[in-house]
């Protein structure tokens, strides 16, 4: 295939040199009035809408974007990331791949190594994104690529103020993060319903492109439910728009010509890394139901059907005789002891609806599933020999439950870790290890691990300092798989080799 019949498709994850790259999105272009002093609170109020402004306006037809730019300017911020840089193995200057290989005195520059600079060893900036300000007490909604491994955030308002901001909690899979600064009266974003928004309707992306502060610019919704299969994060139904979003956008606010917040800019597609007019950001209403997970719960509720599925084609539909529907979800398999077994479920149904929403392929199916929990009840509308039915599934999470699950961190591992010496490792024949001190009630004891037990390695990563098995444990939660285990390889102090399987589910410990 000729290079020119190609798409380059670049996704840019912005936490690289000097500004965050822009994965975007868009969701809720719901209201369209220019009155944004009138806010009309819904009587029906949910989790979600006692933690943030849930808008019910009505659509107006307005295009005039100047009181929308500078109420929502003022709910949007700049986020610069810091963290500590690696020491260099040699000196500034050009790079030498002779120097590279062979070390210094081979490369034909003969530089001579320079000694690092002390002030190299402090915290420096990384990278820059935006966020959206969703509360008056200083939570904030941004990408978690923004602000995934940084040592320190500093939080920029419209006014210039500065403030240090902590890290609520995160969740990769959908590129979203919640995070705090310690000030009042701040001016909150309206969340829009990103369910009713419309091709073709006005968005403005607001945030601080290539470091711009309070960049606004303007564009129209291209497409819903947008499943992106090169995605990194685990989410593949954005909202698509072509407003101008570039490196710096990332974590910035999508908003109707009402002000409502209806995305959080996330991805660009481009062939160069900068803005070539496809953008793309997550819902609002996922990014209303994940930060009101984390901020409630600590992690993030996720709800499964438990099928494994294709979309619904011409191929498919004539292989399987289906003549009642033209798209859906093809149900291929039904696990067992999941939600949808239970509700009778087969494989070879088409399933058309989930409480009356369509879902005509997997980015319209994860867009619904996205704002849903365990233990929630969803009709659903699926074809059966071509014939219309409903079932009620209740839902569970990804550990066959319906419970909440809660945010767990290294405590409930209940023990304490220390380096071994020198001599430790010396007598135990070892390069590395971390000794096991201070067995409690916890996962450790109930696993069988005792005192003095010296890790080596944990799921085939070798394990030296705590941060490595925080770093690991970090990891198996952060994961969407249903098992979250730690597999041990250790030794004791008589030299007897042992390995524990140590479960992390959420269980109640001893």
């Amino acid at each position: 295939m000729k290079t020119n019949s190609k798409l380059a498709i670049m996704l840019v994850l912005a936490s690289m040199a000097g500004s965050a790259t822009t994965l975007m999105a868009t969701t809720a272009l719901d209201g369209v009035n220019t009155n944004l002093d009138k806010f009309i609170p819904s009587k029906n109020t949910t989790a979600e809408e006692n933690f943030v402004q849930v808008s019910t306006r009505m659509p107006d037809a307005s295009t005039d974007f100047t009181v929308v730019a500078e109420k929502t300017v003022n709910s949007v911020v700049s986020i610069k990331s810091f963290e500590t840089p690696r020491q260099q193995m040699y000196g500034g200057g050009d790079w030498d791949p002779f120097e590279f290989f062979f070390g210094p005195g081979f490369g034909g520059s003969q530089r001579r190594q320079q000694p690092q600079k002390k002030e190299d060893s402090k915290p420096q900036a990384k990278g820059s994104g935006s966020g959206v300000i969703i509360s008056e007490d200083g939570y904030i909604v941004t990408n978690n690529h923004v602000i995934d491994g940084a040592e320190k955030l500093e939080v920029t308002l419209n006014d210039n103020s500065k403030y240090n901001a902590t890290v609520v909690g995160t969740d990769p899979n959908t590129d979203i993060a919640l995070i705090k600064i310690s000030a009042k009266g701040l001016q909150p974003v309206v969340f829009g319903n990103s369910d009713n928004i419309k091709l073709g309707q006005w968005v403005l992306a607001v945030g601080n492109p290539f470091g711009l502060n309070s960049t606004v610019t303007a564009g129209i919704i291209s497409a819903k439910a947008r499943g992106m299969a090169e995605s990194n994060a685990g989410i593949k139904a954005f909202i698509q728009h072509d407003a101008a979003v570039n490196p710096g956008n990332s974590g910035g606010a999508l908003v109707n010509t009402a002000g409502e917040l209806v995305g959080i800019n996330t991805m660009i597609v481009s062939q160069t890394g900068n803005y070539s007019g496809c953008s793309f950001a997550v819902p609002s209403n996922t990014v209303k139901k994940i930060v009101t997970d984390i901020k409630q719960y600590g992690t993030v509720q996720r709800a499964v059907l438990g099928i494994q599925y294709q979309e619904l084609d011409a191929d498919l539909a004539e292989e399987h005789k289906v003549t009642a529907t033209k798209d859906g979800i093809y149900v291929a398999k039904v696990n067992d002891l999941s939600a949808a077994k239970e509700a009778g479920l087969q494989e070879g149904d088409v399933i058309v609806k989930i409480n009356e929403a369509s879902v005509k392929n997997s980015g319209e199916l994860q867009e619904q599933m996205n704002k849903l929990r365990p233990g929630d009840k969803i009709q659903v509308s699926y074809y059966r020999d071509n014939k219309l039915k409903t079932t009620t599934v209740t839902l569970k999470n990804n550990q066959g439950s319906t419970k909440i699950t809660k945010s767990s961190d290294m405590l409930t591992l209940g023990c304490a870790f220390a380096e071994l010496t020198d001599q430790e490792k010396k007598d135990l024949s070892i390069s590395k290890g971390l000794k096991v001190v201070g067995v409690k009630a916890g996962k450790f004891k109930r696993a069988g691990v005792k005192d003095g037990f010296v890790i080596t390695d944990i799921n085939n990563a070798p394990v030296s300092t705590r941060e490595d098995v925080e770093n690991i444990y970090n990891q198996i939660m952060r994961s969407s798989d249903s098992d979250k285990v730690m597999f041990i390889t250790g030794l004791y102090p008589t030299g007897k080799k042992v390995y524990y399987a140590v479960d992390l589910s959420d269980i109640d410990d001893e």
